[in-house]
C-alpha cells in the first residue's frame, strides 16, 4: 500500500475528526467487567502452561508489559495512571510487590516461558534508579527466558536520564528507547508543565545512537495549549532533523472532567479544531517528505525500520502497546493498572497502589476486572485487527477460521461500509475488503463499523479522536 501517494486534504481530515477507539484490543478495555476474577485469570494461565493457550500453547513466546506509575512532576496533558512524588524511596515497596506478582506468574507458568517482547511504561520508568531497574530486570530474568533478538523497550523521560544512564539501560538488555518529547516549543512546554530543552534531547539522541540502540522512538502530541501552526511546524522540522527511527504522533484529548491534571489547562489556550486538523495535515506531509512511511493511525517509521518492513510485508500486529513486529502472542501485564491478554481473555490489575499491594499481600493476582471473549468477539476481533494491521480482510480466511458466512454474518456492516466505499476509503472486492491508500489514514473509522458494542450504544465520548 503506497500511503505516500494518498491524496489527503484538510477538509477530509476534518470530516473524520470524530471520537473512536484505538483498537489496541477488541473488545476495548472500557468493556471489561468486574465479574472477571483473579481465579479466571489463573485458569487462563494454567491453560497456557498446559499447552492449550490460544496463542499456540506453552511454546509460543510471551510479551510482558511492566507499569511503573511514578513521576516526579505532573504533565498537565497526561491521562496515564500515575503517582506524582519526589519520594524515590516509595519505589522499594513497589518493587517488592512486583517481585510477588512475578513469582505468582512463575508458580503457575513455570520458569521456562520464553519472552520475545518487553515494554516498560508509565508514569516514568526512569523514575527508578539504575540499581532499582537492575533489580527489576533480574527478577524478570529469574522467572522468564528472554529470547535473543527480542524487542525490549523502555519509555524514557529525557529529564531523568544522562548518556551514562542510557548506557546502563543497554547493559540491562533494553534494545529500544522511546523518548517523550511532545513538543519542543518553550511556551508550549511551560503550558503543559514539562520543560525539556531541545539541546538536551539532541544530546541524548546522539548518545543513544552511539551506544547502539536498535530503534529510537519519539512521542509527539498535537493540539496542546499554546500550540500554533507555526510553532508546531518548527517542532516537526526539529524532529525530522533528529531522524528517530519511529515517531508516534498523538492527538491531545482534552477531558478535564476525567483527568484532574488537565483542569490546569485553560480551554482558551487550546488550538481551534481547524488549526488542530491543520497540524495533523502538516505532520503527515512533513514526515512523508522526510522519508518516513506511514504505518497506521498515528505512527511513522523510517523505511529501513522493522516496523516499516512489517507493514510492507503484511506482518504488522497490534497489542496494548500499539503496533508491533512481534507475532500475535499472550501478554502478561505487571504492575498497578497493567492490562494483559492470555488466551481468549483480557485482564486488568487494580488501579490504586493500596488495592494492588493488598491483593499481593494476600497471595493473589491483583486482577480486578477483565473479559472472557465470546465467539462473536473473536470473529470481530479478527476482522478489526486485519483492518488495523494489514488493511485487508479476506472473507475466506475468516469463514474457515470461525465457520461463518462472512457476507451473511456481517450483512449490516457491509451495508454501513458503503458510504466509505463511495468516499474512496475502502473497496469491496469479490473475495474481501481492502483499505485504500487514503483510507489508511482513517482506518479506525473503518474498523468502528465492525464494533458491535460501539454500534449498540453509540457512546463514543470516552474515546480520543480517530485522527
Amino acid at each position: 500500500m503506497d500511503t505516500a501517494a494518498a491524496p489527503l486534504s484538510a477538509e477530509m481530515l476534518a470530516r473524520f475528526d470524530v471520537a473512536g477507539p484505538r483498537y489496541t484490543s477488541y473488545p476495548t478495555a472500557d468493556r471489561f467487567v468486574e465479574a472477571f476474577t483473579p481465579l479466571q485469570y489463573r485458569q487462563a494461565l494454567e491453560q497456557r502452561s498446559g499447552g492449550v493457550g490460544a496463542a499456540g500453547g506453552a511454546h509460543a513466546p510471551l510479551s510482558i508489559y511492566v507499569h511503573v506509575p511514578f513521576c516526579e512532576s505532573v504533565c498537565y496533558y497526561c491521562a496515564c495512571n500515575k503517582v506524582i512524588t519526589r519520594h524515590h524511596e516509595r519505589a522499594a515497596e513497589y518493587l517488592d510487590a512486583l517481585d510477588r506478582e512475578i513469582a505468582l506468574h512463575a508458580a503457575v507458568l513455570g520458569r521456562e516461558q520464553t519472552v520475545s517482547q518487553l515494554h516498560f511504561g508509565g508514569g516514568s520508568p526512569t523514575f527508578l534508579s539504575d540499581e532499582e531497574l537492575e533489580r527489576l530486570m533480574n527478577s524478570l530474568r529469574s522467572a522468564f527466558r528472554f529470547a535473543p533478538g527480542g524487542e525490549y523497550s523502555i519509555e524514557v523521560d529525557p529529564r531523568t536520564v544522562t548518556p551514562a544512564r542510557l548506557a546502563h539501560l543497554a547493559r540491562l538488555g533494553f534494545t529500544r528507547l522511546s523518548f517523550g518529547v511532545q513538543d519542543f516549543d518553550p511556551d508550549v512546554q511551560k503550558a503543559v508543565h514539562r520543560v525539556q530543552p531541545h539541546d538536551s534531547v539532541v544530546a541524548l539522541m546522539a548518545a543513544a545512537r552511539e551506544i547502539g540502540f536498535e530503534s529510537i522512538n519519539v512521542d509527539l502530541i498535537y493540539g496542546l495549549p499554546r500550540q500554533t501552526a507555526a510553532s508546531f511546524a518548527r517542532t516537526l522540522q526539529q524532529v525530522a532533523q533528529l531522524r528517530p527511527d519511529r515517531i508516534a504522533l498523538y492527538a491531545y484529548a482534552h477531558l478535564p472532567q476525567r483527568f484532574k491534571p488537565q483542569r490546569r489547562i485553560a480551554s482558551a489556550d487550546l488550538p481551534a479544531p481547524p488549526e488542530k486538523v491543520g497540524m495533523l495535515a502538516a505532520a503527515i506531509s512533513t514526515f512523508l517528505a522526510a522519508g518516513y512511511a506511514y504505518i497506521g493511525m498515528d505512527h511513522f517509521a523510517l523505511h529501513g525500520d522493522g516496523l516499516a518492513a512489517a507493514k510492507r510485508q503484511g506482518r504488522l500486529h497490534r497489542n496494548f502497546q500499539g503496533y508491533s513486529t512481534q507475532p500475535d502472542c499472550d501478554l502478561i501485564g505487571l504492575g498497578v493498572s497493567a492490562i494483559g491478554r492470555v488466551g481468549a481473555t483480557y485482564s486488568q490489575n487494580a488501579k490504586t497502589l493500596d488495592e494492588y499491594y493488598d491483593s499481593l499481600r494476600q497471595g493473589q493476582f491483583p486482577v480486578v476486572r477483565g473479559l472472557a471473549l465470546q465467539r462473536d468477539d473473536l470473529v470481530r476481533r479478527a476482522v478489526i485487527m486485519a483492518l488495523m494491521c494489514q488493511g485487508h480482510v479476506v472473507f475466506e480466511s475468516i469463514e474457515l477460521s470461525y465457520l461463518v458466512d462472512f457476507r451473511r454474518y456481517f450483512a449490516a456492516e457491509l451495508e454501513a461500509l458503503m458510504p466509505l466505499v463511495e468516499q474512496g476509503l475502502v473497496t469491496l472486492e469479490p473475495d474481501g475488503l481492502r483499505v485504500t491508500a487514503t483510507g489508511w489514514y482513517f482506518v479506525r473509522g473503518i474498523a468502528m463499523v465492525f464494533d458491535r458494542y460501539l454500534q449498540a450504544d453509540r457512546s463514543r465520548e470516552r474515546f480520543s479522536r480517530i485522527i
